[in-house]
């Protein structure tokens, strides 16, 4: 009888074990989930992989909290239902893919953590804009990280319009909500028309008061959202580079330095709010990034800022200390131009040798802008085992240009993008980019 009990209480464990939030589909029953429900996210993936391991228990997490708002999420194990992964188009693993009916299919954009996951299907379920009220507005405030609410009046097509024009546009990224309620816009400090971005953290929210223009409203959001001093990782950095703003790196080693350092910033970071971002990163987990932006990799604290548009760097000395007054001031001056950016450059080749011609970030602006020629550029890195597979195809296909009698029209150049700053944001190795004579406009 004890063996029985055992048994059937290890047998109870190991059902609570396997419970899951996540709905494992076959091509039988695939097509009526996403029929019968509104909105579910699938994920296709194969045991295997071990991208798709590090998601499962994060897909685990956020099922379990999507469920109690009616939102499914599920799983196809593609090395079982190649068929079926064929027929939506999967060539990697984990894909994930959002369904609203058998049709309505998208890719789904998040970052592959639980928060993401909840936040971004959230926004999904919504409307672009949710209508808000006196009963409705402390709810929509906590759906998300940061939401925002604009307040205008019922007839006010202008403001209406433009709004629900940027909440289309912006609607995976940002929860959107308005209201027409004077009296709510007056509890909630606001005026008609006016926008209100509420955030679970410093001041707690943004008010954008300026005329409803798509462009300022879309700029407002992504500047307001962000942290006074937040953290880099590859959960913020897309949002980070997305702002167009330049970011300031605070690299420290321990969560107790960075703290410190942040506090110690903290007005710094007030007082260039909207001209610079601030933001710490761990230099144990990312210090490498630190020669990204020429600083040496393995000296800490340090303090970088980098103009996100343009790619530039502007390392600050490592031989100072990092003070408030220091960062002050060096913020102050870069703010204004007078810090002259730090380019990391090989030096020019005393001669060319080879079809193909050697780039250096000293000689890239006369090679490349060249607006007399058509320019290939080949960005590439020594260690990319593709970049040198390519090398010889490329080498030829210099040459035909070169023989061909062609080198005052074509020229047929590379670039070691890791050893040399180049204004170009480059994803991947090798990345190719035409610059085309008399256009300067850039076709990958």
């Amino acid at each position: 009888m004890r063996n029985f009990k055992a048994l059937a209480l290890g047998a109870a464990f190991a059902a609570v074990a396997s419970a899951s939030d996540v709905e494992s589909l076959t091509k039988d029953t695939f097509p009526d989930f996403v029929k019968d429900n509104d909105l579910v996210l699938a994920e296709f993936f194969a045991p295997w992989c071990g991208h798709c391991k590090a998601l499962a228990p994060e897909y685990e997490e956020a099922a379990t909290t999507l469920k109690e708002k009616n939102i499914k999420l599920a799983k196809v194990d593609c090395t079982e239902e190649a068929d079926l992964c064929q027929t939506y188009g999967v060539e990697g693993y984990p894909t994930l893919k959002v369904f609203r009916g058998p049709e309505n299919i998208s890719p789904y954009s998040g970052a592959r953590k639980a928060p993401a996951i909840i936040s971004y299907m959230t926004k999904q379920s919504l409307p672009a804009v949710s209508a808000i009220t006196k009963d409705t507005i402390e709810d929509f405030k906590t759906q998300d990280k940061v939401v925002l609410v604009a307040y205008f009046a019922a007839d006010d097509k202008t403001s209406n319009t433009t709004y629900t024009t940027v909440a289309e546009k912006l609607r995976d990224t940002y929860l959107f909500g308005a209201s027409n309620d004077a009296e709510l816009a007056k509890a909630e400090d606001a005026t008609f028309p006016s926008l209100v971005l509420y955030k679970s953290f410093d001041e707690g929210k943004s008010v954008f008061t300026e005329k409803f223009d798509a462009e300022a409203i879309e700029q407002f959001a992504k500047t307001a959202s962000i942290p006074l001093i937040g953290e880099v990782g590859p959960e913020t950095y897309a949002g980070y580079m997305a702002t167009g703003i330049p970011l300031a790196y605070i690299f420290a080693e321990t969560p107790e330095e960075r703290e410190e350092l942040s506090t110690k910033l903290k007005a710094v970071a007030e007082k260039h709010r909207g001209a610079v971002s601030f933001a710490t990163i761990d230099a144990k987990a990312f210090g490498a990034h630190a020669g990204n932006l020429n600083l040496k990799a393995d000296q800490f604290p340090a303090f970088a800022i980098q103009d996100t548009v343009n790619n530039k760097k502007f390392p600050f000395s490592q031989d100072s200390e990092i003070t408030a007054e220091s960062i002050g001031k060096f913020v102050d001056e870069f703010v204004s131009g007078k810090v002259e950016p730090s380019i990391k450059s090989e030096p020019i080749p005393e001669k060319q040798e080879g079809p193909v011609q050697i780039i250096v970030a000293k000689n890239y602006d006369d090679i490349v802008l060249d607006d007399k020629k058509d320019v290939l550029v080949e960005f590439y890195a020594p260690w990319c085992g593709h970049c040198k597979a390519l090398a010889p195809k490329y080498d030829i296909l210099a040459a035909l240009y070169v023989d061909g009698g062609f080198a005052d029209k074509v020229t047929i150049a590379k670039v070691d993008a890791t050893a040399n700053d180049v204004p170009d944001e480059i994803q991947g190795f090798p990345t190719i980019k035409l610059f085309k004579a008399g256009e300067r406009q850039i076709r990958d």
